[in-house]
């Protein structure tokens, strides 16, 4: 006896389809040039297959069963997904990568991240994208493990062969706490005799193996970790702790009187931030990479990734 694979072809999906648009086991005959008996005994080997009724045979009316009804409707989908594999795979052999994987960590904008995909998306390209959260290390460990092509935020340098970077950009952090913590009104600058007695916020490095990075934190401080710098500035708003802040992430609350910027007993904090991505596969990025690499060459859109945050 046939499996449902045997008989649930391409072909045998588009029959039915024929069927459902002719109204009739006869005028559907017609139209794919068949004899009514053959298209009859075609439906009879899918429905034993399956083991269900596909059509009402009370009428001379090719009526679909619910079972028919949903058949059709899985298979309309279907062939439109073959169909879309079939281009899929002849403009990949025009130098599209099938897929293409960013690591983003969360000091960049997902906004502009958004906003450069959906410039991406416009050119029907086969590519699909897919978006990873990274944090600190974790950001370039999902570069250097091949989890991702293309990494936005790396903030630690790499010599790893295989792996190009450019520089995106210089972030700078704040200390800032809410109007309402402690040491919103403390004198400054703030001694680490101080700050230790108080809870650092913290965000937690996605790395998978070692400890990962921390900045700022002191021995013996009480510290709550999160899981992004969004989750950090949005649990100092709330007062429930303090630590260094992308001044640019935290302009509008710090305009706004919800943070307040400490003058700290250490120099000022300035990450440098760069991008990264694979090149060990071929001697050219593909069509894809090649993309978002020619776009990371505007300053007005490396900016945008390390500016342009919108509210928590």
């Amino acid at each position: 006896m046939q499996t449902s694979r045997d008989v649930l072809t391409p072909d045998a999906l588009a029959m039915l389809q024929t069927i459902a648009v002719a109204g009739s086991f006869a005028a559907a005959a017609r139209a794919l040039g068949v004899v009514p008996s053959a298209l009859t005994y075609r439906v009879r080997q899918i429905e034993d297959a399956l083991d269900v009724l596909l059509y009402d045979r009370s009428s001379r009316q090719a009526r679909p069963t619910e079972a028919g009804a949903e058949l059709l409707r899985e298979g309309a989908r279907l062939l439109e997904e073959i169909d879309a594999v079939a281009n899929r795979v002849k403009r990949v052999a025009t130098g599209w990568e099938p897929q293409l994987t960013l690591a983003v960590d969360s000091i960049i904008s997902k906004a502009t991240v958004m906003e450069l995909c959906e410039s991406f998306f416009a050119q029907s390209p086969p590519t699909r994208i897919k978006l990873r959260d990274e944090t600190l290390s974790g950001t370039l460990e999902a570069l250097t493990s091949g989890q991702a092509d293309l990494a936005l935020g790396v903030a630690d340098s790499t010599t790893n062969a295989g792996i190009q970077s450019r520089h995106l950009g210089d972030v700078h952090f704040v200390y800032a706490v809410a109007p309402h913590h402690p040491l919103a009104g403390a004198p400054e600058p703030l001694k680490d005799e101080l700050i230790r007695q108080h809870r650092a916020i913290a965000v937690a490095d996605t790395i998978t193996r070692g400890g990962g990075m921390t900045f700022g934190l002191l021995g013996g401080q009480d510290v709550f970790t999160v899981a992004t710098m969004k989750d950090k500035l949005d649990a100092q708003l709330r007062g429930l702790g303090s630590g260094y802040v992308p001044e640019r992430m935290a302009h509008a609350f710090i305009e706004a009187g919800r943070l307040v910027v400490k003058q700290m007993d250490r120099p000022q904090r300035i990450v440098r931030v760069n991008y990264a991505w694979r090149s060990a596969a071929r001697a050219t990025p593909g069509r894809a990479l090649a993309w978002w690499l020619n776009q990371l060459e505007s300053p007005a859109t490396r900016t945008a990734l390390l500016e342009q945050h919108r509210g928590v």
